[in-house]
This record gives structure tokens, sequence and C-alpha cells, in this order.
């Protein structure tokens, strides 16, 4: 199956989207009852954590805890945005820098200005957008960043967006006083496929699409823990505390074959964390290889973290030998 597609289904009556490009899955977002990330609520201070620098808030859905709570006190309303999954068991994590995203734009209440995204290169192109935004729309209070979609999107197209980006800012965040309240839910899966693949796909929306196309079975290759790579494979395997990925490879003996089967996991690991909706501490048993070599796959695995959507920072490498990553926790784990 070569080309880019976008599949939009339903999985247990829920909404379902898959990207694919040349038959192998690079994307999936499912629907669930948890609060996801991108929903506003109005929240009421409850207690703060001491020790922490954080507090718990009451919110419609339950507790959440927001971080830097600097001159927050308890019984205050304010309005926050989920930032990630909770963890079973735990509050659901909220920031009150609020984020209002879609398929053209980002306003941003906490942070005038307008900016265009550096994927977007072309200089002609980037003053046009500058000078459209500025005559059509100027003044507006908040700020805005104009995503790299923008680069070969039409101009009403996106001054349509903006308008309406600005329109929901406004409403919501003159909305501040009153009981804990859902005032945004977060955008669906069908909704998030339109927002964040923007480049030119086939859209396939029958019912029954996932398994007419082969996107069922990929999904249940995701339920196991061993991945295929070139040159061996690897095992992501969750844990309570972290995720353990362990690179292995297989009969090949000679003295390239650890570095080989690490660049191979590096590269292919973005994507299965990404899939298997996995965040928080990774920790990652390379391959044996040369001390020396560490150097490549780092570089390799950062070049393959600046292009995944999932906030990913590395951390560093133990005294072991270990990889240590901190990756948020915005997917629904699989």
């Amino acid at each position: 199956m070569k080309g880019r597609q976008i599949l939009l289904d339903h999985m247990n009556d829920r909404q379902a989207a898959a990207l694919v490009e040349d038959g192998k899955l690079q994307d999936l977002f499912l629907e669930t009852d948890l609060p996801a990330p991108g929903t506003v609520y109005r929240a009421v201070a409850d207690r703060p954590v001491k020790g922490q620098g954080g507090m718990f808030l009451k919110t419609p859905d339950g507790p959440a805890f927001l971080r830097q709570v600097k001159g927050l006190a308890p019984g205050q309303t304010l309005l926050v945005q989920v930032s990630g999954f909770a963890e079973a068991g735990k509050a659901i994590p909220v920031t009150s820098k609020i984020l209002f995203k879609s398929r053209y734009v980002i306003v941003t209440p906490d942070a005038p200005g307008l900016n265009i995204s550096r994927s977007i290169k072309d200089d002609d192109r980037r003053d046009a957008l500058l000078q459209i935004i500025r005559e059509r729309l100027d003044p507006f209070e908040y700020g805005m960043i104009l995503r790299s979609s923008c680069a070969d999107a039409d101009d009403e197209d996106i001054l349509d967006d903006a308008q309406n980006m600005l329109g929901l800012a406004s409403a919501v965040m003159a909305d501040q006083d009153g009981e804990p309240e859902l005032l945004v839910e977060a955008d669906t899966p069908h909704t998030l496929g339109w927002r964040e693949w923007t480049a030119p796909a086939d859209v396939v929306t029958e019912a029954g699409c996932f398994e007419t196309h082969g996107v069922l079975d990929m999904i249940e290759d995701l339920r196991y823990p061993a991945v295929r790579i070139d040159g061996g494979h690897y095992y992501v395997e969750p844990t309570r505390a972290f995720v353990t990925v362990d690179v292995n490879t297989g009969k090949d003996t000679s003295p390239a074959a650890g570095i080989k089967a690490n660049i191979a996991m590096v590269r292919d690991l973005p994507r299965q964390l990404r899939l298997r909706g996995l965040g928080g501490q990774i920790v990652i048993d390379p391959a044996p290889m040369p001390k020396k070599d560490r150097k490549t796959v780092e570089s390799a695995l950062k070049a393959a973290l600046r292009k995944d959507s999932v906030e990913t920072n590395f951390v560093g490498w133990t005294a072991m030998g270990l990889i240590e990553l901190q990756r948020a926790r915005v997917r629904v784990p699989f």
C-alpha cells in the first residue's frame, strides 16, 4: 500500500483516526472517557501540596494537580487546561498556560505577539502571512502562532481559522468566575486528524475502513512488546515505574551489529512510543557497542525526537550505559 492515507473510523463505537504511510502505521488517535489534553476547565483551588510547589484543584471531572502555583490561594477560581493523561489513581495534570490550537493557528493568551513556524522557510511566504493577518485581523489582544500548515494553505482558510480561534479564546478567557465547569472539550480523534495531519493524503471515511485497509492488524501488533528492525529487534515494555526498551542484535555477531541495531531502534522508537501511547520515564538498554559510538547513537536519537509530535527530553546516559528519556503523557496508553 503506497502513499499517504488518513483513515477515520470507529473502534468499539468510539472515534478512531489512523495515519498510514506506505503501508506502515505512523500515528493513531483513540477516543476515551478520560479528560484529554486540550480540555479547558474553570477550576477552584483546593489545597496546596507542601514540598512539591503545587496545588490540587476542583474540576467537574475530579481533582486536578497544578504545578508552580505561587500566589494562588485555596478557594480562588482560575482557568486551566489538561496537559496530559492522568496515571491510574492520580489527579488530572493541568497547566494555567492555555493554548487554543487549530489546523493553521495557535492562539496564546499568555504570550503576546505574532509568530510564524520556523518550518516555513520561504521569506516571501512569511512576509505575506504577516501582512494578511495584520491587515485583516489587527488589532487582536492575544498572541498567535501561524503553524507550518500555513505554508501552502489558502489565505481565506487561514483567516477563518484564526478568527474562530480568537473568538473562542476571547469567550473562554472572559469566563473566569463561577463554580468548577467544563468550558472547552478536547478535540475528538477525527478532528485531531484534520488538525495535525496536514500534509496531502487520501482521506478514507467509510465505516469499517480500519479492517479493509489492514489498520486493525497494525493495531493488534502494538499489543506485543517485540518490534522488528533492520539488524535485530527490540522490546518496548511498560512497568509501573517507567517504560523499558531492550535492544537485541539477533544472530548478527559482527563488530558493527550493535551500533547498526541501536541506530535502527532510535529512528523507530518515537513512532512506537507514539502509537502505544507511552510516556513518562523511558529507559533504553542499547545493544552492546563501543563507548565511542555513543555520540552517533545519541545524535540519531535526538534527530528522531525533534521530528516527533510528542515532546520528549533526552536526559542522558547512566553509569551503566543506559539511555534515559522523559516523555510527555499526551496519548492514551494502548
